[in-house]
Formats: C-alpha cells, structure tokens, sequence
C-alpha cells in the first residue's frame, strides 16, 4: 500500500523533470545547430562580398543564395544578394529580397535602399522615392544620404523625360532632330583634315539647341564619335602637329559645353571617359590662350550645380587643376576671372577642402601669400574673390591649422593692411581682416613675431570712418593681443584704452564683444591701463554698464575689467552708491548662465568687499531690500 501511494506522488514529479531535461537538450541541440548554420552562413556571405567586389554578380547571388539555405532569417544576406541582383538587372527579385529582410527586420535600412535603387531601375520613381523618404523616419541623421539619393531619382526621372521627348521627335521625323544624327554621322568619318572636323564640331554646336538636342546627340553616341576618333584625339591631347589642331580643340570644347549645359546625364557621361578627363587638365595648360579660356568655360560650367561640382571633384585631377587655376589667377591675363570663380564654387565643396588638405601649403598659400605682399599690383577685385576662396576652405581644420602656422601668411597679411591704407584698396581691407580674425583664433597660429606690428596697425584702424573696419579691426586685436604681452604693451602706450572705450561706447553687438575682450587683456597687463580707464570712465559708468549686458561674454569681461581697475586707489570708494555690488551678486549668484562669468563677477566682488568694506555692508543692504521688494 505504501509503495503505491509512492508512485502514484512520486511518477508525475519523475516524469515532469525528464520532460523538461529533454526540452533544454532539445534547445541545446537547436541552438547549436544554429551557431553552425550561423557560421557557414557568415562564410558564405564573406565569399558572396569577396565575388561581389570583384565584379562577379552572378557568383555572389549564387553563394548568399547559399547562405540563405543555411539561415532563412538574415537580412544581410537578402540585401547583399538584392544588391547583387540590381547588378544584373534583376530588379523585381532584388525588390523581393528587400521585402523578405524587412521581414527579418523592418527597421533594416539597407533594404529600403537597395529596394530604391531596384524601383529606380525599373522607373517606379514615386516607389523609389517612398523608400528613401522611410529611411528618414527610421534614420532622421542620415537626412544628407537621402537627399543624394532623391537627387538621383529626380535625375533620372528627368533623363527619362527627356529621352522619350527626343525619341518622339526624332521618330515624328522633324528636321532639327534629323540634322544631329546626319552631323554626327558625317564626324563619325576617319582620316578627315581638321578643318573638316572643326566645321562639323561647329554645326552639331549650333544644331544643339535645347535638351532634346542635348539627348539625341546622347543617345546616338555623340561622345563616342568624338573619343573614338584619331585625329581629334590628338588635337586634344596637343600630340597633334596638322594645321588648325588648336582650332578644332576650340571648337570641341564649345561642343561638349554646349551639349552638356543643364544636362546631368551628358555632364555625367563626358566624365566618365578617362582619356576626357586627362585632356580637360591638360588644355588648362595650353599655350593658346582660346583653348584655355574655352576649357576654363567648360569646368565653370560644371561648378554651377553641385551636381557638376560632385563630378568634377570626382573625376578630374583637382590637385594638377587647381595649381593651373591658382597659376591663372596669379598671372592676371583674361583667364584670371573665370579660374576664380571656379575656386569659388569648389571651396564650397567638403570634397574639396579635404582633398586639398595635402597640397594647400603648396598650391594654395604662396601664391595667396604673394599677392598679399603685392597688393598695389593686382586688380581690386581679385584679392576680395581670393580670401573669399581661401576663407572657404579654412573651414577645414586641417586646412586652417597649416595656414595658421606659417609665418609667411601673417608676414604678407600684415604687410597687406599696411598697403590697404589707401583709398584704393580699402575694399580689399574688409575682408582681409575677417579672414586674419578668423585664423588667428586658432591654437595653431605663430602670429606672436609679427604682433606688435600687426597690433599697431589695427590700433590705427580704429579711427577709421567705417565702422566694419573698426569693428573688424578690434575684433583682430582682440585675439592676437592674448598671444603677446609685448603687443599689449605697445598698444597701451598708443593710447589704445581711450579708443576702446569709445567704442564701447557706441554699443554695437559685435564691437562690443571684441573690445572688452581687448580692454580686460590691456587691464590685465599692468596698472597703466588700469588707471586709463578709471580716468576716462568716470566711476566705470560704461563698464558697469556693460554689466547689465545681454551677451555674457561681455559680462565676464567686463567683470573682470573691473576687477583689475579696483587696484588703482580711491576706484573701490568711487563705487560707493552705485548698483555694482547687486548687479554681481546677481551674477554670481546664477543670474549668468556660464560658469566662468559667475566666477569672474565673484571674484570682482570679492576684491570690491576686500578693499572697501563699507560695500559689502551696502550690498547685503541692497541685496535684502531688492530681495523682498521681489514678488
């Protein structure tokens, strides 16, 4: 009996805990079956992206198709053999695959990707362009790569457009489209003399005469007649010795700006060529000035989308071209204009300040460097075009850190602003000094050898008539008089703390900001400026004003230009009834958002307090009264 009773408690515990060990050995064996398949799956993908980067779609498709028998649920796999797929011109498959990884992970963005790039292909442009627009509510950071990618669909939407529009005027058969297929036919002829090809190079660019135009001369190999043809090749390439070879360059590169003006597809297309691109650079280079200039136009033409700029940053040698265009610009001849307003649009370019990093101490900073000791010898309106350039591409960290520490530049900036007295060159003056302002900022500068003299000719500069200059002016010292005590001295023995004042005085934003910065390094130096100020600034009138300032930059410092000044006697005793001491314990207190200036109006009246006792019994005074007067 009591050996029943045990069996019938004890089996169903027995037979429960065998259960359960079989279900954790059944996971065990599950979970290690799926390591396996996970590694040989990984393998394969590995092996899938090797063929993939070698060009080999079809072996890449078959081995993440591999990968896929060994996992079912890997999204890397469906948007790698998807990418695969848009390859090989399978663009319903890849869409598939697409929707099979979002259903291993709907938050996979590389399948909203490639399923754009597959709806693209197969013109779905509103499809394709709702998978971009998802990668934003998924990825709002990554708002820079979508829009690349709706540019590309509008692109091609309007390639599209265009295409079918030349197609069905061509097919109508009307005249103008006629004429460019019987043009290029007649280019198309080999062993011609020159002059041949310069006339029908001549008549295809006045034949040329909207985007239909432009997409005929596309679609019926107008490129590929003229790169595959021997003897204009050679003119292009300057190899040629025939008569009118430079002629028949002229006459090319008024062809490919004629046809490529507003037309993405053709920009794109004339770049793709790598012989086009090397002869681009090399007629830069030509002796003819009509070569020259109409090769200038072409690249200007390019630069003034960003879609051209991208292309030209990406496939031209910018570092050879841009020695050509700096070359240009330094030579004054008539090609000085446009090879500016090329560097003009590419410094813009994150692209090109970054490739440029390299080079800049080579091929951008002499020439710049020269023309700034030279001022009264170039034109007025080319060294403002100049330092916007350079301005431009001090953006960059790298590019800004080696101008700063070269000698050379602040040797011929400071020499420049000597010339830029003038008349003449005044208009030079403004942006030089926005440019020395700015690269001076940085840690990196060896401004300290030309200061004192660079010092002296700002302090001269601030009682000049305009007040951009003024303001440009003090903004200049005030960064490069921290760097040098022996400027400071120089400027506080020419009477520098009168003119600052004065200037805080007018109560501009911008000057403001620069001066007190300028007028806490003077005070801080010595007991000269000091001692200027309090007799100029009766009982420090403006500076306690600036207290009550909205910009906290101006507070701290002039906090702290208060502090130095109560070392000269009787400045303390001249504050007896003034707001000072509220006005800083409000600051100290919290009123100022940054810490430093909290500190800085702490310190102030702990030096206040110190040195004239009764005030620290009137601020408590004034402190309560203002505190409960408070609602």
């Amino acid at each position: 009996m009591w050996l029943k009773t045990c069996l019938v408690i004890f089996m169903p515990v027995a037979f429960l805990e065998n259960f359960m060990k079989a279900l954790e050995k059944d996971a065990e064996e599950r979970r290690n079956r799926r390591q396996v398949k996970e590694k040989e799956a990984n393998a394969l993908k590995e092996k899938g992206n090797k063929a993939f980067a070698l060009e080999d779609y079809e072996l890449a498709f078959k081995l993440y198709t591999e990968g896929l028998e060994q996992l079912r649920d890997m999204p890397a796999l469906y948007t790698n053999r998807a990418q695969a797929l848009i390859k090989l011109k399978k663009f319903k498959e890849a869409i598939s695959d697409c929707e099979w990884a979002l259903k291993c992970n709907d938050k996979c963005i590389k399948a909203y990707i490639h399923m754009g790039r597959a709806h693209l292909g197969l013109k779905h442009f509103t499809e394709s362009r709702r998978c971009y627009e998802k990668i934003l509510d998924l990825a709002p950071e990554r708002e820079t790569l979508v829009k690349d990618y709706l540019t590309r669909v509008d692109l091609e939407e309007k390639k599209t457009f265009q295409e079918e529009t030349a197609l069905g005027e061509l097919n109508s058969g009307k005249e103008g489209a006629r004429v460019i297929l019987d043009l290029l036919t007649k280019l198309d002829r080999p062993n011609e003399h020159n002059l041949y090809y310069c006339g029908g190079s001549e008549l295809l660019t006045h034949a040329v005469t909207d985007n239909t135009g432009q997409t005929l001369f596309r679609l019926n190999s107008g490129f590929s007649v003229i790169a595959g043809n021997q003897n204009i090749q050679s003119c292009l390439m300057q190899t040629s010795k025939e008569p009118h070879s430079r002629d028949l360059c002229v006459a090319v590169l008024r062809l490919w700006t004629k046809v490529c003006s507003g037309n993405e597809e053709n920009q794109q297309l004339l770049l793709q060529c790598l012989s086009t691109r090397e002869q681009i650079v090399l007629l830069l280079t030509s002796t003819s000035l009509a070569v020259q200039q109409k090769c200038l136009t072409l690249i200007h033409m390019y630069c003034q989308s960003q879609h051209g700029r991208r292309l030209v940053i990406e496939n031209l040698d910018l570092i050879r071209m841009a020695e050509i265009l700096m070359d240009c610009v330094c030579k004054g001849d008539k090609s000085r204009t446009m090879a500016l307003s090329i560097l003009e649009n590419l410094a813009g370019e994150n692209k090109f300040r970054i490739r440029s990093r390299e080079s800049f101490t080579k091929v951008f900073a002499p020439p710049f460097e020269h023309l700034l000791e030279n001022v009264t010898a170039s034109s007025q309106g080319l060294l403002p075009c100049l330092i916007s350039v350079i301005g431009a591409m001090s953006v960059d960290e790298v590019v800004i850190n080696k101008l700063a520490s070269r000698e050379e530049f602040w040797k011929s900036s400071f020499s420049a602003m000597g010339q830029c007295a003038s008349c003449e060159y005044r208009s030079i003056l403004y942006p030089l000094l926005g440019l020395m302002i700015k690269i001076a900022s940085n840690r990196a500068s060896v401004i300290q050898e030309y200061a004192v003299v660079g010092c002296k000719r700002c302090l001269a500069l601030l009682s000049d008539p305009d007040g951009g200059i003024i303001t440009r002016a003090v903004g200049l010292l005030s960064v490069v008089l921290p760097k040098s005590a022996a400027a400071t001295q120089e400027v506080v023995q020419q009477g520098v703390v009168k003119k600052l004042l004065k200037i805080l005085k007018v109560e501009g934003q911008t000057s403001s900001r620069y001066s007190i910065k300028a007028m806490a390094v003077c005070t801080a130096s010595g007991q000269q400026a000091c001692e200027e100020l309090v007799k100029l600034d009766k009982r420090l009138v403006t500076m306690r004003k600036l207290l009550g300032s909205s910009d906290e930059l101006v507070v701290g410092n002039a906090a702290l230009c208060l502090g130095h000044c109560l070392a000269v006697k009787g400045t303390a005793t001249g504050l007896l009834g003034t707001d000072c001491v509220i006005v800083l314990l409000r600051h100290a207190a919290g009123k100022s958002k940054r810490v430093d200036v909290q500190q800085n109006a702490a310190i102030t009246l702990g030096k206040l307090c110190r040195v004239e006792p009764r005030l620290d019994v009137w601020g408590q005074n004034a402190y309560f009264h203002s505190a409960k007067e408070s609602p």
